[in-house]
């Protein structure tokens, strides 16, 4: 799978740093940065701003906000001194991306409050490639990034935008900078870093559409997996996940998680939703688990974790799981993450709402 890294920061550096020189000898505090409302020059300064910050957070492992201290410019810095900050940023950046261990995460607002480096080096990608836009866009200058690294973007970071017919437009699009036909501008955005919710022995991770491409086709998704994962349930469910990316209805919370486990970081199993709720605020839950990690109370205390998790929003009003009668274990797991069996009526009102359920399967749910 091709991850994204500290490589790619340093390369949509080179890239801005390239397309700006040519006007290195013009004010850009003078001139409007696209449709931005800060001139050149403070857009350029914000690149710089937010690298480091990004940087910081990563290597201090913030937790609860950023890192509190500011850059400034010394008096006196042209255009030329300014593009050197921003090279100078973008290595920083890079850097803490390279020397993260994996898994490790660090405060960022959107939206759920924390990023791995793999969202670090995306967030700092993001902010070059589109500021270089607003900037090039201001002076009059040509600007198109390296299609590779505007995918990787929407990628790791819009998991709920549908891929259009190229990367670089649609990115411009998703974040009120171009238009695409057949879709409606966009005015309000946001990215999307993956949600990730620990648990006492694993880390409950989300998958993100490049992970769970990747484990579709056969590869790890960047994983170090236990001997005999992922099973074939996961991989079935990523490529339910990338069907729903590619059609634009993904919702990123909603999705597939890997249950990483604390004692040695190796992911052991798979679980997430079916979907997003239903109208009914109902949605349906699964989950599997590698040999060597079953008996032990991980899927129990993983499908409690996340069960919780989903029941405690405005949207989700019951969590049921389907499970053939013959498998035993996985029935005494929802037992004891607290799920009960259904009624007759709440099974054929499930059914009914639910197309494609198997027959013969049991239900068991748990309700808000």
């Amino acid at each position: 799978m091709r991850t994204i890294s500290g490589d790619d920061v340093n390369k949509a550096v080179a890239g801005c740093t390239a397309a700006l020189r040519p006007a290195v000898d013009r004010d850009w505090t003078a001139v409007g940065a696209g449709r931005l409302e800060w001139s050149c020059h403070a857009t350029a300064f914000h690149m710089a701003e937010d690298c480091v910050a990004y940087a910081a957070n990563l290597a201090g492992r913030a937790e609860d906000a950023y890192v509190p201290f500011a850059i400034t410019l010394d008096e006196g810095t042209g255009n030329a001194g300014l593009l050197h900050v921003i090279e100078t940023a973008g290595a920083l950046l890079a850097a803490a991306v390279g020397t993260a261990p994996p898994g490790v995460r660090a405060f960022h607002p959107y939206p759920f409050r924390s990023a791995d480096r793999e969202g670090f080096a995306a967030m700092g990608i993001a902010e070059v490639l589109l500021h270089t836009h607003d900037i090039a866009e201001g002076l009059g200058l040509a600007y198109t990034p390296d299609e590779e690294l505007a995918e990787s973007v929407l990628t790791w970071l819009f998991p709920q935008v549908q891929p259009g017919p190229a990367a670089w437009p649609t990115l411009l699009w998703a974040t009120g900078r171009g238009e695409l036909p057949g879709r409606a501008p966009v005015t309000d955005w946001r990215w999307h870093n993956n949600l990730v919710l620990p648990a006492d022995r694993v880390t409950l991770t989300g998958l993100r559409p490049a992970v769970a491409r990747d484990l579709r086709l056969g590869g790890d998704g960047g994983l170090d997996w236990a001997e005999g994962g992922p099973y074939q349930g996961t991989r079935d469910a990523c490529g339910s996940l990338v069907k729903a990316y590619e059609a634009g209805v993904h919702r990123p919370e909603f999705g597939v998680f890997a249950l990483v486990r604390h004692e040695d970081g190796r992911a052991i199993g798979g679980m997430g939703f079916h979907g997003a709720p239903n109208e009914h605020g109902w949605v349906e839950i699964g989950y599997d688990l590698v040999e060597e990690a079953r008996g032990q109370g991980y899927a129990t205390e993983a499908l409690r974790t996340l069960t919780n998790w989903a029941l405690a929003r405005d949207d989700v009003q019951m969590v049921f799981a389907t499970i053939e009668p013959a498998n035993l274990p996985s029935q005494r797991v929802v037992s004891r993450a607290g799920f009960t069996r259904a009624t007759v009526e709440e099974g054929e009102r499930i059914a009914h709402a639910e197309q494609g359920l198997e027959d013969g399967l049991q239900l068991y749910v748990r309700r808000a």
